[in-house]
């Protein structure tokens, strides 16, 4: 008899589990329910009127082997070059035998990874590079000051008791001061120092001005395919990405569990669970079209947020229910517009269609602005621009809280707001026509490390009581995970339901160790 299997929500972790779980060979019916229409979760590719939006942007790298080959399975790389390398003559890694992204669909690009500060009218690398051009945009005081603010914190290191301890640390009070402060607080709301410095750890891990100078000097000899391997997430200079978005990729996987057998039900949203038994979830309450069904199963993989899946739950310990309400969570807004052309100068020695600047995000440091990061979807792939020779599609993204007087904007002010942004920077003229625009909110974007972050630990342990839940993704473990990790805890939570395991530390470790993923 097939063991029942119900995945809440079809993102990267919901559908990468499905795929698992379906493709082992063994007995399981799985069953996806998804609350919205789109299959992707927060890795969709958004479509309006012939161009795409990727949210948020998605590079696809990983160091887990698993994971790329899993990647490549679903999407092979490209066996020849794609548009813009056509029309620009560039050369780009092919793959022997595989797709034409020109007349095929199914195909994976090796994209350039270009991502810049835009601070005082000025680029700076990001990470932040130590060579000629970033000392002149910072001026030779500034760099004297921020070398021996770096030096400083070389000698007297701060106990982390925050972020802003863990980047003073790494990157001295002067570079912090210009490149993280202000951003990590439009980022989140808060100011660094209410922030747990869990969340440097974890998205930063290993990058420093050391890990910077280490990686640039290591560019300057030759090294071994081992020693590449080894460079720190943050400083990769190539990444794969879908011919059509990440969101191609997490469709084209739901396809083929649907193949397999699987059942992807949308517009379907989990409002209670119910135990019949203490320490066994038995059945899950949706509302689907406005309608009550309960389905029944064996085993339960939640990518819901926590904060949702708990309050559904019933006999929850009042401190438990008081900590999985109190999680917080930063939510996303992406204003897309589509213009003839950007003020900034291509100065790089990349060429690009119509000479635009290379980047595939720009990093809006400065404060006198609400706008976060500029995606630049020309550069992610040339097929996410219906007219990609020219017409530049632009992402302004914005960090918000839901229901806050930037969310409740209309779209119609929230385009106006973004564009006097975009000319007060001097990215577009006044007056500059914009052809087109869309507008995307995203709820519960970046799960966020305060307020009753500190006790996450109780809230996994009961969690973990329940034999037959596992607690899978980004929002699934409210831990600011990237793609592959999300994955990963996918593929942990299907093993162990395919071996019998009821302990969930496996899963529960994914991107916490420092080094996860960073060294082979």
């Amino acid at each position: 008899m097939k063991k029942k299997v119900i995945i809440i929500g079809a993102g990267p972790a919901g559908i990468t589990a499905a795929h698992r779980l379906l493709s082992s060979g063994g007995d399981y019916e799985v069953t996806v329910v998804e609350e919205s229409d789109d299959i992707g979760g927060i890795s969709k590719t958004v479509r309006h009127n012939g161009n795409r939006m990727d949210i948020g942007g998605h590079r696809f790298f990983s160091k887990d082997t698993e994971v790329t080959r899993w990647w490549n399975e679903i999407m092979p790389l490209q066996g020849a070059p794609s548009h813009d390398d056509i029309l620009l003559g560039r050369k780009s890694p092919l793959s022997a035998g595989g797709p034409d992204p020109e007349k095929e669909d199914r195909v994976m690009l090796t994209r350039r990874r270009i991502s810049r500060i835009y601070y005082r009218g000025k680029f700076f690398d990001y990470p932040i590079s130590m060579k000629a051009q970033t000392i002149k945009n910072m001026g030779f005081s500034t760099t004297i000051n921020a070398g021996m603010s770096y030096l400083g914190s070389c000698v007297k290191k701060r106990t982390e008791n925050s972020l802003e301890d863990f980047y003073i640390n790494r990157f001295g009070k002067v570079l912090y001061s210009m490149f993280f402060e202000g951003y990590t607080e439009k980022l989140w709301g808060r100011h660094p120092s209410e922030i747990s410095a869990d969340w440097g750890a974890q998205r930063v891990k290993g990058l420093s001005v050391t890990a910077v100078i280490k990686d640039m000097l290591a560019k300057l000899t030759p090294r071994s395919e081992e020693q590449k391997k080894q460079v720190e997430t943050s400083l990769i200079e190539e990444f794969s990405y879908p011919k059509f978005g990440p969101g191609q990729l997490w469709e084209t996987a739901a396809s083929e569990v649907e193949a397999m057998g699987g059942r992807i039900i949308r517009n379907c949203k989990v409002i209670n669970t119910e135990s019949a038994e203490h320490g066994r979830i038995s059945r899950v309450i949706c509302d689907f079209e406005g309608k009550q069904t309960v389905f029944d199963a064996d085993y339960f993989i939640s990518s819901m947020p926590l904060c949702d899946l708990v309050k559904g739950m019933n006999d929850v310990p009042e401190n438990i229910a008081k900590i999985a309400a109190g999680l917080p969570y930063r939510d996303f807004v992406t204003v897309g517009l589509l213009v003839k052309k950007l003020n900034l100068v291509n100065e790089t020695d990349i060429r690009t269609l119509a000479n635009i600047v290379p980047d595939c995000w720009i990093y809006v440091q400065d404060t006198g602005v609400k706008l976060g990061r500029i995606q630049i979807f020309n550069n992610w792939s040339p097929y996410l621009v219906a007219d990609p020779e020219n017409t530049v599609w632009v992402g302004l993204e914005y960090f918000c809280t839901e229901g806050d007087a930037f969310w409740n904007m209309t779209e119609d002010e929230c385009t106006s707001y973004a564009v006097k942004e975009l000319v007060k920077m001097g990215v577009i003229d006044s007056g500059a026509p914009v052809l087109d625009s869309h507008r995307e909110r995203i709820k519960k974007a970046y799960p966020a490390y305060f307020d009753t972050y500190k006790d996450i630990d109780k809230l996994t342990d009961y969690l973990n009581t329940y034999s037959n839940l596992y607690c899978i993704g980004r929002n699934g473990q409210h831990r600011y995970n990237n793609m592959d990790h999300s994955m990963v805890t996918a593929f942990r939570a299907a093993d162990a339901i395919m071996s019998g395991k009821t302990d969930k530390t496996e899963i529960w470790n994914v991107n916490t160790e420092k080094d996860y993923h960073e060294e082979k």
